[in-house]
């Protein structure tokens, strides 16, 4: 059983684009401190943010959470939202319900989720329509799934 080192829980509020980032970056903050493999960190922090813009954008509020144990990184995403529809349109590349202010200000270009898979060791998504969404992940320390 993997041992736990160290964890955080942040809550993120929809719409609140003056803060969004700042869960990620506290992570990013923590991770550097304790000196992670540069690359466990960036994959780490990609997976964060992402799954918090996704928050701002689309839910009323939700946390992002992570778990730093002695054998990997876990980050859990869970909102209060739209939830998806359809799950495997919204894991295609370019796929994308942002308005166009969201747009405008450089955001749902389709790559939230898969650049969460694309950079996890383990992937998982939890949605039900008219009531939220969990993304889990895990990321290796050892850079193995």
């Amino acid at each position: 059983m993997p041992e736990e080192l160290l964890s955080r829980s942040f809550v993120v509020h929809g719409r609140d684009f003056e803060k969004a980032g700042e869960a990620s970056t506290e992570i990013k903050s923590l991770l550097k401190s304790l000196e992670v493999d540069p690359d466990v960190i960036r994959r780490s922090v990609v997976i964060a943010f992402e799954a918090e813009m996704n928050i701002v954008m689309y839910a009323t509020e939700g946390t992002v959470s992570f778990v730093l144990t002695d054998e990997d990184i876990g980050i859990e995403a869970a909102d209060r939202g739209p939830g998806i529809p359809d799950l495997d349109l919204a894991l295609q590349e370019g796929w994308s319900t942002a308005t166009d202010e969201m747009r405008e200000m450089g955001f749902g270009f389709g790559m939230g989720l898969p650049n969460i898979r694309r950079n996890a060791d383990e992937f998982q998504v939890d949605t039900r329509v008219g009531e939220g969404t969990t993304v889990s992940t895990r990321v290796s320390l050892d850079g193995r799934p």
